[in-house]
């Protein structure tokens, strides 16, 4: 009975002893294999995603031509929403990282009606141009439109008069616009975003100029007339 238990100290003690260098690394090893196969794992499907994807791309302008910063194009398929893209300030935009398939684009633009390109196909490895003239319309729900019309001191309306439009702010500064020219009725047509803000309008035909001043509130149509200190007669 004794020597049974002198048998299991001494086999406890040699099972509690230092473990050898080989069974130290053994651990290590299959750690380090594990990882590896991790890393392989991640990698693998984001190498063969970004190789089997396309994009889109194109210029984005308004009804005159001029290009349009800051436009959300969202690709949308089966009703979601997949990924969106911001045109830069030269209203162009790149979407990428779409799967191949079949799109509808949509473009959305404070102070503009929403538009859509329906059936764009997109295929692996190709970015497909939408083309340089995606043309949104003026929302005119969303902007402060002034009409206005210049006459002479009869009555009579004054064709091709020059009007300057400066925008007045509360510290005493402005900011002058392009000018703009009335049309064969003698009427012109201003348009901003939708805001409380206060206009000067000079009109200058020949060598006769008359100014005058409105306030705007918000979004809606604003109507003002000019009348020159001058004869039809005298034109």
């Amino acid at each position: 009975m004794l020597r049974t238990r002198n048998f299991l100290t001494l086999r406890s003690l040699r099972l509690c002893g230092k473990p050898s260098p080989a069974e130290t690394q053994r651990p290590q090893r299959v750690f380090l294999v594990a990882f590896c196969l991790l890393i392989a794992a991640f990698c693998l499907p984001l190498t063969t995603y970004s190789q089997s994807t396309g994009g889109a791309k194109g210029k984005i302008r308004n009804s005159r031509g001029d290009t349009i910063s800051g436009v959300t194009v969202t690709a949308r398929q089966d009703s979601k929403d997949i990924r969106s893209a911001t045109s830069n300030s030269k209203g162009e935009f790149t979407l990428s990282g779409l799967q191949p398939g079949v799109y509808n684009f949509i473009f959305d633009a404070k102070g503009y009606s929403s538009a859509i390109r329906y059936n764009i196909e997109v295929r692996s490895n190709k970015t497909v141009d939408l083309g340089d003239r995606l043309i949104l319309i003026v929302d005119k729900g969303t902007l402060v439109i002034i009409q206005g019309s210049v006459f002479f001191k009869n009555g009579t309306s004054v064709t091709g008069a020059k009007v300057e439009v400066e925008k007045l702010h509360e510290d005493g500064t402005t900011r002058s616009f392009p000018a703009i020219y009335t049309n064969i009725y003698g009427e012109f047509i201003f348009r901003q975003p939708e805001g409380p803000a206060k206009y000067r309008f000079t009109v200058k035909y020949k060598d006769k100029s008359t100014s005058k001043e409105i306030e705007v509130e918000s979004a809606a149509v604003y109507r003002l007339a000019i009348n020159l200190e001058l004869e039809r007669s005298d034109k």
